[in-house]
């Protein structure tokens, strides 16, 4: 019945990456927060949401009304200066049209990093008030992203490491979880179909899918 139902949506295979600690070396938050010195608070908060305990959207509220106070400029000054993993960037610039990033992260925040990987982006997306500045309109449903995703291709396949990639996993035809920067969590490592432990290992595994 699912090969019938993959046949019927054609034979292409969209790749579907989680950004911060997959296609980044490090958490991009963390980062930003260090211009408010506010470093170590905002990673242990990542790494809660992280692992679940913590609802993302819950999480990312807090977390944008924290970093909004940092100037837009000076945000994608930094998120282009992060460090991208050159074998999976490279496995993405290869195949930009069938590749996508599934972020929870904001659409004017990761701008940069975009643009240097030349694929299309599923993001939080942000909006403009004149009194009140840079606003949070709304946070991506990373199930919902993969369901477009779907729409176009044979089969979609996600990769992430965190809890809040668990939809994202569950709405793919295969599921990965990636360890090159961190472990994934249990949760996540339950809903994947493989587990890769590095760049390379990853992106020969996503070749042979």
């Amino acid at each position: 019945m699912k090969e019938n139902h993959l046949a019927a949506r054609g034979a292409r295979t969209i790749f579907a990456f989680d950004l911060d600690g997959t296609v980044t070396r490090e958490e991009t938050l963390p980062i930003l927060a260090g211009e408010l010195g506010l470093s170590e608070e905002m990673a242990r908060l990542t790494r809660l949401t992280m692992d679940g305990h913590i609802a993302f959207s819950e999480s990312f509220r807090l977390r944008f009304h924290i970093l909004k106070e940092i100037p837009l400029a000076t945000i994608q000054g930094i998120m282009d200066t992060v460090a991208l993993d050159p074998v999976i960037a490279g496995f993405i610039r290869s195949r930009a049209e069938d590749c996508a990033i599934v972020t929870g992260n904001l659409d004017l925040w990761v701008e940069p990093i975009i643009k240097k990987l030349g694929c299309r982006a599923f993001t939080s997306v942000s909006a403009w008030d004149d009194r009140e500045g840079l606003m949070l309109a709304s946070i991506l449903d990373k199930g919902a992203a993969v369901r477009t995703l779907s729409e176009e291709a044979g089969r979609v396949i996600a990769v992430g490491e965190g809890a809040n990639d668990i939809p994202m996993f569950e709405a793919a035809d295969i599921a990965v979880s990636y360890g090159g920067v961190h472990r994934p969590v249990e949760a996540a490592i339950a809903a994947s179909d493989y587990m890769a432990k590095d760049a390379e290992s990853l992106c020969k595994l996503l070749r042979m899918l």
